[in-house]
């Protein structure tokens, strides 16, 4: 079989809708992380759905239970032709956030796939379920149309608490290090910078996460009796945030800002546009770090963002002071920022201004990474991609979310290559969550290229040495 029948090969997988009923029969399994419990679904949907989906093709598969008493089981499922070949590292996970079914649209369940046109609904669609169901049929297909014999090993790691935050994750990688050894790391999650074109990111932000509180007594007060004399916390939380953060969103901390966005990062972006696509919002003039375009905001800089507020009761609010007021923050960041000493930089920041009662409690965090943009996979996968898709990719340095490729990137020591099939739009993390069916049928056209491709002795950068440079945080 050649590239092309095998890309066509697989696009009458989409066209007959076999990837419709794989996708539909992962998204009917409730597979919540983040609720605080663990659902028996987050094992079964790798006992009973993966491992008899991976099994015939060849991959010997564990399930694993996890060093953290917070996280869900991992899967690792390895593919070995010979040792002396190179491997590939692949990634998903089969975990979701809360279904919010009250939420959805009449007519829609988290649970349930249902199709309007070319959106595909239902809780993992674009995060993560469908993009591992590309990813792992493009592979299904690649080893089918070489015979059995790809030309290189692959590792498969599905967890199963991204989206509580991974937690385990490092540590798990740790015990397992020799079963995940590879050569090169290469999987699908997060948006495409837009619909119409295939992404290749090379890492994402950083993200940490920070609570900020001010508890001034036990109990309220009434505002006509104690107003003007009781110190109320909302004011002062609300004045403590105004020295962190200006009116229009620029940090003011200078310990939480990153270096000056590097040339070669801005060459990449000068012609990414963020905010073009038909349901994505209008993007705020003026807002963020001043003298950057959108894609260096997004991408090349750090970003702090209060995502909840807190203090009395907003649904029915009574005439009285509160008691206490808290803020939970967040700070993406990228490449070079000195976030492990972020709780000490606010402390210093919030008692120089005077706001020494502020209360600082630091939460999840997960480091910046970005692959160097002369390493010689990143040309290489450009290629693929447009030789597949008819048209060129869009590369982003680094994703502007977050995920935890500091443990590939870092702990691992891989080159990162990321691979998206959803686009920005697509209600992940929220109500209405779907999947865009010309982007995921693209996606196994894509997938299935690289795939190919990396099982050809000539060209590639396997024939370069198992070396590779990156960018870490500092």
């Amino acid at each position: 079989m050649t590239r092309e029948q095998l890309i066509g090969s697989v696009q009458r997988y989409f066209d007959d809708g076999r990837f419709e009923g794989d996708l539909r029969r992962r998204v009917a399994r409730r597979t919540e992380s983040d609720t605080g419990k663990l659902p028996p679904e987050l094992r079964t949907y790798l006992t009973d759905e993966m491992v008899p989906w991976l099994s015939p093709l060849g991959f010997e598969c564990q399930v694993l239970e996890n060093p953290s008493p917070q996280g869900g089981p991992f899967l690792i499922a390895r593919r070995v032709e010979d040792p002396a070949l190179p491997t590939v590292l692949t990634y998903g996970h089969g975990d979701v956030v809360n279904g919010q079914e009250s939420q959805w649209r009449e007519g829609l369940s988290p649970w349930e796939l249902t199709i309007e046109g070319d959106r595909w609904f239902g809780r993992g669609t674009a995060d993560n379920k469908g993009q591992h169901t590309v990813s792992l049929a493009a592979l299904a297909h690649a080893i089918d149309a070489r015979a059995g014999r790809l030309g290189y090993n692959v590792t498969l790691l599905m967890e199963m608490g991204e989206e509580a935050g991974s937690p385990g994750l490092a540590a798990f990688c740790e015990a397992h290090r020799e079963a995940l050894k590879a050569d090169l790391f290469l999987a699908s999650d997060g948006p495409r910078v837009n619909a119409g074109h295939p992404t290749l990111f090379l890492g994402s932000r950083g993200a940490i996460n920070f609570s900020l509180t001010v508890r001034s007594r036990d109990k309220a007060y009434h505002s006509g009796n104690w107003g003007g004399v009781l110190a109320n916390p909302a004011t002062v939380l609300t004045h403590a945030l105004a020295t962190l953060v200006d009116a229009k969103g620029r940090i003011l901390i200078k310990g939480l800002l990153p270096p000056a966005v590097p040339d070669k990062l801005r060459t990449a972006l000068k012609d990414v546009v963020i905010g073009a696509g038909a349901d994505d919002p209008t993007l705020t003039p003026g807002w963020g770090e001043p003298g950057l375009s959108p894609a260096e905001r997004l991408v090349g800089w750090n970003t702090l963002e209060v995502l909840a507020l807190g203090a009395g009761n907003a649904q029915r609010p009574i005439n009285a002071i509160p008691s206490q007021a808290v803020a939970h923050c967040q700070l993406r960041f990228v490449v070079g920022t000195d976030w492990q000493n972020m709780q000490a930089t606010l402390r210093e920041h919030l008692d120089a201004h005077g706001f020494g009662q502020v209360e600082i409690a630091m939460g999840m965090h997960c480091g910046a990474t970005r692959l160097d943009l002369h390493n010689p996979w990143v040309d290489w996968t450009m290629a693929s991609l447009q030789a597949s898709a008819g048209q060129p990719a869009t590369l982003l340095p680094n994703l502007a979310g977050s995920l935890p490729n500091d443990i590939f990137a870092d702990q691992l020591g891989l080159p990162t290559l990321w691979v998206p099939h959803s686009y920005p739009a697509c209600a992940q993390h929220a109500p209405n969550e779907h999947l865009l069916a010309p982007v995921a049928r693209e996606g196994l056209a894509v997938m299935a290229g690289l795939f190919w491709d990396l099982g050809e002795p000539q060209g590639t950068p396997w024939t370069q040495g198992r070396t590779h440079r990156r960018e870490v945080t500092a």
